[in-house]
């Protein structure tokens, strides 16, 4: 029998029991492409149950970082009662914030792919192929990835050749976007969902190779990125993210008109993060140190990611760039190859508030205060 991804057959009988019972199921994704695919996956797979989504939430990175956060739990709860809220793509590392939700009342499930840490959140089922004792071979699949298969076991007959191929140009997408390793199901899923893509019946993949943009790009991997690119353009109303609101869209016509404008913002957007990568440029010269550890109120949260990713490739330096709100700090980590940023801020994980992420890019919160502390801590580890 072939081995199945940890806990993923209980989370789909969870599911199924909450679907045939209408229980109240709220999707807590991260903002990011990874994130927004697999919650409209989901979504859509509950729904062919006959199942409701009671509320789909996604934070606001700008104010509130990433993961489950206090804000969103407290919004949540004031939408009343008890519910089952599925994490998907974040939650792996946020202990205290799933002790929160338990006293809330909400009955916890992560599903992520990011590394673990020290120990795992005490949530009700956990779905992440890092965890110990999971003895799926793969261990490189996006969220979008493990939520496709999750579906499978859903649906079973239900999904139909048509409903598979939507859920592949997601999954493609999602797993370029997070840069995940094009081998083993990657491969068959982005290769399957690209297939499928100028042909999409979704309008808002369709906006894009209907753009007089788009003509300019003649080779088809170039239009993929730049279909990622603007995807991952910040731009939240009623908070829900542009690319969630955009892969959701039914009119041509509105997808049109907001690829549009996150075509303005993308060019603005590559303004600003040249603004920002000048600036750590500036300062960079006046420090000879091992890594390249800068922060700014002015500085967008979405932004530094990019500028972060920049600046290690030029420098081959772990650099970890932040955003200084009032008593915190929310920062983004990239490391050259050979350096596993998790494992390095494992050894400092007294300073920040919550960490984590991916072994070449993760993330960060940390109180102000302890920011110093944290640039000494990292220093000395990785001399």
């Amino acid at each position: 029998m072939a081995t199945e991804i940890k806990n993923l057959k209980k989370v789909a009988q969870r599911i199924l029991k909450a679907a045939k019972g209408k229980e109240k199921i709220i999707l807590y994704g991260d903002a990011d492409l990874d994130g927004t695919a697999a919650v409209i996956i989901l979504t859509d797979t509950i729904k062919n149950l006959g199942g409701k989504i009671t509320t789909i939430y996604f934070p606001d990175r700008e104010l509130e970082g990433y993961g489950i956060t206090e804000k969103g739990l407290n919004y949540l709860k004031k939408l009343g009662g008890k519910a089952l809220l599925i994490a998907l793509d974040c939650g792996i590392g946020n202990f205290k914030e799933v002790v929160m939700a338990k006293k809330l009342g909400f009955e916890v499930i992560i599903i992520d792919h990011h590394q673990i840490l020290d120990k795992l959140p005490e949530a009700s089922i956990i779905v992440d192929p890092k965890q110990k004792g999971d003895k799926y071979p793969f261990k490189g699949l996006a969220t979008v990835g493990i939520v496709f298969k999750l579906s499978e076991l859903l649906l079973k007959n239900i999904m139909t050749d048509l409903m598979r191929k939507n859920f592949l140009e997601l999954v493609a997408l999602a797993t370029i976007a997070d840069m995940m390793p094009r081998e083993e199901e990657n491969k068959i899923f982005i290769e399957e969902g690209l297939e499928s893509l100028e042909s999409t019946f979704r309008p808002g993949i369709k906006a894009f190779f209907e753009m007089e943009d788009f003509e300019g790009f003649e080779d088809f991997n170039r239009r993929i990125s730049k279909i990622i690119s603007i995807l991952n353009v910040r731009d939240v109303e009623n908070n829900l993210p542009a690319s969630f609101r955009l892969l959701t869209s039914s009119s041509l016509e509105e997808s049109k008109v907001l690829v549009e404008k996150l075509l303005e913002k993308s060019k603005l957007r590559k303004e600003k993060i040249k603004e920002i990568t000048e600036r750590i440029e500036e300062k960079i010269s006046r420090e000879a140190e091992p890594i390249i550890f800068m922060g700014s109120p002015n500085w967008e949260f979405t932004l530094i990611s990019s500028a972060a990713s920049i600046i290690c490739q030029r420098y081959q330096k772990p650099t970890f760039i932040f955003k200084k709100l009032e008593e915190e700090s929310i920062g983004t980590v990239r490391t050259p190859s050979g350096v596993n940023s998790v494992s390095l801020m494992k050894k400092c994980k007294k300073y920040p508030l919550t960490y984590g992420g991916h072994p070449l890019a993760s993330g960060f919160r940390i109180k102000n205060e302890n920011l110093e502390k944290f640039k000494e801590c990292l220093i000395k580890q990785l001399k």
